[in-house]
């Protein structure tokens, strides 16, 4: 298998190479050739690793992500002809729109008034989710390097916050799980956890740019604003959505052209995405509430068509989300975490974001659910985790990374370990039951 994999590979890779460097006749030069055959190869390598994890009783989603990383870490053993694949453009917005439509099929199947019944447990789990990831990260921090400057520390406190609600929500969607009462808990928390994040991640960047620019900070004024602005779009775009989608989709089915009714709901997804954004929040937050939104009157699907939007929307979900998460896999870099120190640091880091995401977990208010498995659905920081990072990677004062190429690689191990680790311990924890 494993011959079988890096041979094809690398017959693909090569022709990828040579149209990538600009080595065909300028007659035969196309903008589409170099995408087209980094398509073959990333969802070549998304299938078998999916394949093989899944024969081996694990999510596909895991061996999507490994084999993402041994991808990207081919120049290590001297082949560096897919280097390029990390940067590529056309790849990463794949990628993104592939996470977006899986946060949208994720609302999909999320049914508003079941997830409001388990409101408060959700609210409860993200807040608890946030505050104390940060609390342990801030501590670990201090503690293991005291040296760093204490926006180096905010910022890792800030990365443990995170929870990577795409991660959870394929995961669940492997395991068949995503209609328990668990799932909704999970995905309803992961989601207010993201805004929360984003609401830490702001005041934390305010403050920073405010001290590298010689300022006082932010303002108390500045972070109730960007949290009113975050709470306020969730609540009003599924509010108003939800009165105004019937009255759209019922117009949309009157259309005779062919996929008018996926088409308005995709528009639908797109918009509030592109939405979301423009206030400040992840586009993925958008398209979970078109899915919410959509969900109770989907059934014009299958009155016009013969099929529910589901159905309609895999062969796109099919496609693109591997992509995503392969290409999460490819931005893992190994070269830097041969460091003692570095692992050593990595290793509490971990070992914070575990235990702050159980405490999570004594936020359920229900009798008789799962709480273990709950507090190990919040565990993943995946894609969100690696952009918290890098942001604080980008970010100066006084001329200087807030986290320098050595702290980014533990953050990078944390982030990796806590998004591989929660598959199966996921299906161990649904599989022990109760708890």
């Amino acid at each position: 298998m494993t011959r079988l994999l890096v041979g094809t590979v690398m017959v693909a890779a090569c022709p990828a190479v040579a149209v990538a460097s600009g080595a065909v006749d300028a007659g035969h030069d196309s903008v589409i050739a170099p995408v087209l055959i980094a398509l073959v190869v990333l969802l070549l390598v998304a299938k078998l690793g999916g394949d093989l994890f899944e024969r081996l009783g694990q999510p596909a989603v895991l061996g999507e992500l490994l084999f993402g990383v041994v991808l990207g870490n081919l120049g290590l053993i001297g082949f560096e002809r897919l280097d390029h694949l990390k940067d590529d453009f056309a790849i990463e917005l794949l990628a993104e729109l592939g996470v977006i439509l899986l946060l949208f099929e994720v609302g999909l199947e999320s049914n508003l008034r079941e997830m409001l019944s388990v409101g408060l447990s959700s609210l409860l789990v993200a807040v608890l989710g946030v505050v104390v990831p940060m609390i342990l990260g801030l501590g670990v921090s201090e503690w293991f390097r005291p040296g760093a400057s204490f926006y180096f520390h905010l910022f890792v406190g800030a990365t443990l916050s995170a929870t990577s609600v795409g991660i959870t929500a394929r995961v669940l969607q492997d395991l068949g799980r995503s209609q328990t009462r668990e799932a909704r808990i999970v995905l309803g928390a992961a989601v207010i956890d993201d805004v929360l994040a984003l609401v830490v991640l702001a005041t934390v960047t305010g403050l920073i740019t405010a001290a590298a620019g010689g300022g006082a900070g932010v303002s108390v004024g500045m972070v109730a604003l960007i949290v009113g602005k975050a709470f306020g779009f969730v609540a009003g775009s599924v509010a108003i959505g939800y009165v105004a989608s019937p009255v759209v989709l019922r117009l949309a089915a009157r259309f005779r052209v062919r996929g008018m009714l996926l088409t308005t709901s995709l528009l639908m997804c797109f918009l509030l995405a592109y939405l979301a954004h423009q206030v400040g929040l992840a586009p993925i937050v958008g398209a979970f509430a078109a899915g919410l939104i959509i969900d109770d009157h989907a059934e014009a699907f299958r009155a016009h068509g013969g099929t529910t939007l589901h159905e309609t929307l895999s062969p796109l979900v099919t496609f693109l989300v591997p992509l995503f998460f392969v290409r999460m896999g490819l931005l893992v870099d190994l070269q830097g975490m041969g460091n003692f120190h570095v692992v050593e640091f990595a290793a509490v880091l971990t070992a914070a974001a575990l235990i702050g995401k159980q405490v999570c977990a004594l936020g359920v208010r229900e009798r008789g659910i799962n709480r273990l498995a709950v507090g190990i659905g919040m565990i993943p920081r995946g894609e969100v985790g690696l952009i918290f990072g890098n942001i604080g990677a980008a970010m100066l004062i006084d001329g200087k990374p807030v986290i320098d190429p050595e702290e980014f690689s533990s953050i990078v191990i944390m982030v990796m370990i806590t998004t591989l680790v929660t598959p199966p311990l996921l299906r161990w924890s649904f599989a022990r039951g109760k708890s």
